[in-house]
């Protein structure tokens, strides 16, 4: 069967989780892993996974997920992270939405049972969001860890972020250009291996935040 969407997952070092989350990718739905300069064979478990494999030597989670997006070839693209904690099996009711008109739809997690999300990753994701809401209309409550819209208008939206802050001007630029967003919430797991380049430490939340911030003042 014809792909008729494809999941870019920008990775650093997710080897360990990777053949868990591309066991579980919907009939239909092609993954494409972006090696973002990996050192744990990442390319070589996506590749004998079945995953089609794009490398992105720039750093930055903006710099692989533009690079996948501009390697698919379907009309509708999605974006997951490669870590265990979001479930592909997911995406279907978000592609639902574009179906029945949205431009783009995004996920808001909800944590688990017994899943431990950082205070400083969750609180920096609510001050974010808060402000997003208020300076530029845009109701959601998370920056969209899992999303999915027409390729070719995320590439005509032209983000520029190649940091932590590119899911965010996506959805500022999204405000601006009056899409339509829907927000479902998608469960939220534990990592399945590996470690956050992001939530995992203080630090890592505090540049992602200056990355942000510098995107929505």
């Amino acid at each position: 069967m014809p792909s008729r969407v494809t999941v870019v997952m920008p990775c650093l070092n997710e080897a360990e989780s990777l053949p868990g989350v591309l066991a579980l990718m919907p009939a239909g739905y092609q993954a494409l892993v972006v090696d973002n300069n990996s050192t744990d064979g990442t390319a070589e478990v996506a590749r004998r996974c079945g995953a089609t494999v794009v490398e992105e030597s720039q750093p930055g989670y903006g710099a692989a997920v533009n690079a996948g997006i501009v390697a698919a070839s379907t009309a509708i693209v999605a974006v997951l992270d490669g870590d265990g904690s979001l479930d592909p099996r997911e995406l279907p009711k978000l592609v639902d939405e574009l179906d029945r008109g949205a431009d783009m739809a995004v996920g808001r997690r909800r944590p688990l049972p017994g899943v431990r999300w950082p205070w400083h990753a969750r609180l920096g994701t609510q001050v974010v969001c808060w402000r997003l809401r208020r300076r530029h209309g845009i109701a959601v409550h998370d920056i969209a860890p899992m999303r999915v819209a027409r390729r070719d208008a995320v590439v005509g939206l032209g983000v520029a972020d190649r940091r932590s802050g590119y899911p965010l001007e996506l959805l500022v630029r999204a405000a601006a250009a009056d899409w339509v967003v829907a927000e479902h919430d998608v469960a939220y797991g534990s990592r399945t291996g590996g470690k956050s380049k992001v939530s995992g430490s203080v630090r890592g939340s505090f540049f992602a935040i200056l990355d942000f911030w510098r995107v929505i003042s």
